[in-house]
C-alpha cells in the first residue's frame, strides 16, 4: 500500500495524484491539517523530518518533494517509460522543465500569492512581474510544441499542469500567452486524473474568492 500525506488544494500534491493515476497506483490518501499542526507531530516528523507535503510512503520507503515523487512513481510503477523516457537527452529536457517549474514558475506563484492569502499582505508588483516573466519563458518553450518536453505527455506536463491550474483559480490571465493556453487546453484533456486535480483547485479557489 502506498500512503500519501497531502492536501487537495496543494499544486504539488495534485501533481502526484495525477501521476499516480497515470501509472495505475492507488494512493491511500491521508489528509494533513497543517493549520492544526498535524505535520509537526512526532509521528509525522519521524516519516519526514522536513515536515512538508506531499509525502509518499511506499512499503516503508518515505519520499517527499513532489517532483522527486513523480519520477519515482514512473520509474517504479510505469508500464512503459513514456512519462519519463530513459533516453538521456529526453530525460534531461524533462528534468530542466521540472526544475523550471520548481524554481521559477511555481516559485513565482508562491512568492506573489501566498503572502496575500496567508499573511494578508498587499500585492507586490515586482513579484507579479516575475510571474509574467515565468509565463513568457513557458510560452517560448511551447512554441510549435504540444507538450512541454518532447513530443508526448511526460511528468513535466503533469507538474506544470498542476501549477498552471492554480494560476487559473487565482484569476491570473493565462489567455495572454497563446502557446500556454493551447497547451493547457490539450493537457486538461489528455492527463489522467485531471478531474481530481480540478476538484482540488476549486477547494483552493476559496482563498481567492
Amino acid at each position: 500500500m502506498v500512503d500519501f500525506y497531502y492536501l487537495p488544494g496543494s499544486s504539488p500534491c495534485r501533481s502526484v495524484i495525477m501521476a499516480a493515476k497515470a501509472v495505475g497506483v492507488e494512493l491511500n490518501k491521508k489528509l494533513l491539517n497543517l493549520q492544526a499542526g498535524e505535520h509537526l507531530t512526532p509521528e509525522f516528523l519521524k516519516i519526514n523530518p522536513q515536515h512538508t507535503i506531499p509525502t509518499l510512503v511506499d512499503n516503508g520507503f518515505a519520499l517527499w518533494e513532489s517532483r522527486a515523487i513523480l519520477v519515482y512513481l514512473v520509474e517504479k510503477y510505469g508500464k512503459t517509460d513514456s512519462l519519463y523516457p530513459k533516453c538521456p537527452k529526453k530525460r534531461a529536457l524533462i528534468n530542466q522543465r521540472l526544475y523550471f517549474d520548481m524554481g521559477t514558475l511555481y516559485q513565482s506563484f508562491a512568492n506573489y500569492y501566498y503572502p496575500q492569502v496567508f499573511a494578508k499582505a498587499p500585492a507586490d508588483p515586482e513579484a507579479f512581474k516575475k510571474i509574467e516573466a515565468a509565463f513568457e519563458f513557458l510560452n517560448t518553450f511551447l512554441e510549435g510544441q504540444t507538450y512541454v518536453a518532447g513530443d508526448s505527455l511526460t511528468v513535466a506536463d503533469i507538474a506544470i499542469l498542476a501549477t498552471v491550474s492554480s494560476f487559473e483559480v487565482a484569476k491570473f490571465d493565462i489567455s495572454k500567452y497563446a502557446n500556454v493556453s493551447k497547451w493547457y487546453e490539450n493537457a486538461k484533456k489528455v492527463t489522467p486524473g485531471w478531474d481530481e486535480n480540478w476538484a482540488g483547485c476549486l477547494e483552493f479557489k476559496k482563498y481567492f474568492d
